[in-house]
């Protein structure tokens, strides 16, 4: 078990992206819930990867009080995946539990989907975010150009929250997001002997625009690289950036805390 060490306050951190509905966290989701709750983890945002399995992650947002839920498609699964009218998504938004959209973005390591389809979905996602004020929780993979294009036009077209997740892009990349009022989330990639190039980033941003997230259960950070990531383990990433960026642990699990509120605004702070 991560024990919560004697310095850090209860509910200190956010795991801003996760995903409680993949295994193994849905084979004993309260004991992952009760570990990162004991390493000082108070809140936890699921995010959502395909709308056909939208129910089962929201039963678990409703299920457990500590949990949020995101809607949306992955970029992975932009060509497979159907797109819910407007008003079946407009009504799934209002939920209490749905507090943003996506995740949804480009993908071009991978290329699971079509470009041309990875975008007209990721407009599409925006489009609702700008609708609902909801915070777009965007995955961008080697597709920094497109994705800063993508969101310079459809910014003009008017407003909306947005996040880049998990992020591993370049500095011009961040700084048009931060340009453009969005936040930047790290993830244990930042913990990485060769990530040099995003603590390099990450000690350049404001830090009223840092996130932290595990996307467990992918991308453990050291020391548990190798191994399944939990919630816990986003300690592990907080520790790493609060070195980046010369303060404590404890100041940056209040940051980026505070910072989570302040994007998604539908969540209740415990």
């Amino acid at each position: 078990m991560l024990n919560l060490l004697p310095w850090l306050k209860p509910n200190m951190f956010v795991d801003s992206h996760c995903h409680l509905d993949y295994e193994p966290f849905v084979l004993d989701l309260a004991a992952y819930l009760k570990r990162a709750q004991d390493a000082g983890v108070g809140q936890f945002l699921s995010i959502s990867t395909r709308l056909s399995k939208f129910a089962a992650l929201q039963k678990i947002a409703e299920d457990n009080a500590a949990v949020y839920c995101t809607l949306g498609n992955h970029p992975h699964h932009a060509g497979d995946e159907e797109w819910w009218p407007n008003d079946r998504l407009l009504n799934a938004t209002q939920h209490p539990k749905v507090i943003g959209i996506g995740e949804a973005g480009l993908d071009y390591y991978y290329d699971y989907a079509p470009r041309d389809k990875q975008a007209e979905v990721f407009r599409a996602h925006i489009d609702l975010a700008r609708q609902t004020q909801l915070p777009l929780v965007i995955h961008t993979r080697d597709a920094d150009a497109d994705t800063a294009h993508i969101l310079r036009t459809e910014m003009a077209k008017g407003a909306f929250p947005f996040l880049l997740h998990c992020f591993t892009g370049g500095l011009d990349l961040a700084k048009t997001g931060i340009e453009l009022g969005g936040y930047v989330s790290f993830s244990g990639i930042l913990t990485y002997k060769t990530a040099q190039n995003l603590r390099d980033i990450a000690a350049q941003l404001p830090l009223d625009r840092l996130l932290i997230e595990t996307d467990a259960p992918y991308l453990a950070p050291q020391p548990h690289r190798g191994k399944t990531n939990e919630p816990a383990f986003v300690v592990h990433t907080a520790q790493e950036l609060a070195r980046v960026r010369n303060l404590t642990t404890a100041e940056i699990g209040k940051a980026t805390t505070d910072n989570f509120y302040r994007l998604f605004t539908k969540a209740v702070r415990p």
